[in-house]
């Protein structure tokens, strides 16, 4: 093995959650990100398509693409920014509401099989160190756009 069993373990986990989570949105029809960028949309109404991209911190044409799918999928819409006519808007349909319920209970579950195995004590533990090493992490990653400025936001 690599020298760094943390960050070995670190790597191990997040590739076995993000597995875990795909097979929970597939079942909705969704490909793992695509409730990042839909629960953006969920909370903020709509938004330029530049600024979603800044926001979720992936290359353009990875978010194009996501965008494109849920599109097809009739869960947002791009339309001309009436200020700007040169950018996209981009907005969930109402439709997609429905998937808003799906989605947290989708994560809720997520959050479930993640924790099995561990009490209420290990699970705040792990994520008050969980965060701590988000911190200096985003330290490290400044400009990444995913990382809070409120050291604990819930």
């Amino acid at each position: 093995m690599l020298d760094g069993p943390v960050s070995h373990a670190v790597s191990k986990v997040a590739r076995l959650h993000r597995i875990v989570a795909g097979r929970l949105l597939r079942e909705l029809g969704l490909h793992p990100g695509q409730e990042f960028l839909m629960m953006h949309l969920w909370d903020n109404g709509p938004v330029r398509q530049s600024e979603l991209i800044k926001t979720v911190g992936l290359d353009p044409s990875t978010v194009t693409k996501m965008l494109q799918r849920l599109e097809q999928a009739g869960h947002v819409r791009r339309c001309p920014d009436p200020a700007d006519r040169r950018a996209s808007l981009v907005e969930a349909t109402e439709t997609s509401c429905g998937l808003l319920q799906q989605v947290r209970e989708a994560w809720a579950e997520l959050e479930r099989r993640t924790l099995t195995g561990l009490d209420e004590a290990e699970s705040a533990e792990l994520l008050r160190l969980l965060r701590k090493v988000e911190g200096a992490l985003c330290t490290e990653a400044a400009t990444d756009p995913t990382c809070r400025t409120d050291p604990d936001p819930g």
